[in-house]
């Protein structure tokens, strides 16, 4: 079983899940703007890909720095709680698999996560991906 946490309107987040299908799964979607994780889930996604909470963050076309978390003063909390409160604040798409769990940027980051080669695979942009 494989879940993305996706934003369709992201186009990292629409090659990453185009290549999980091309793959042969049919991935768990979670719209997470939509069904945001909970505190606990977020955390637990955080401890998985091994990043700090800083590196999740997603500042472009976010609030970040009206909401000033750049601030080195800021804990972790502090972070994971603007990014439950604003999820748009969360940078995607984050896969999770029997294999690990990873945020995918860029986009072929979620070949290491896949069971099987998915071949050439050209994205949104015309680059060809190639697995394997």
């Amino acid at each position: 079983m494989i879940t993305i946490y996706h934003n369709p309107a992201c186009g990292t987040s629409r090659n990453t899940l185009a290549m999980i299908r091309a793959s042969g799964v049919e991935p768990k979607v979670v719209l997470y703007l939509e069904t945001p994780p909970s505190r606990e889930r977020l955390v637990e996604l955080i401890a998985a890909m091994g990043l700090g909470t800083r590196d999740l963050l997603r500042r472009k076309g976010t609030p970040y720095d009206a909401l000033g978390l750049g601030d080195p003063a800021l804990t972790d909390d502090d972070l994971i709680d603007a990014m439950i409160a604003d999820p748009i604040l969360i940078n995607r798409p984050i896969v999770q698999s029997r294999k690990g769990t990873r945020l995918c940027r860029p986009s072929e980051r979620v070949l290491e996560l896949l069971d099987r080669d998915i071949g050439p695979f050209t994205k949104e942009d015309g680059e060809v991906v190639r697995s394997g």
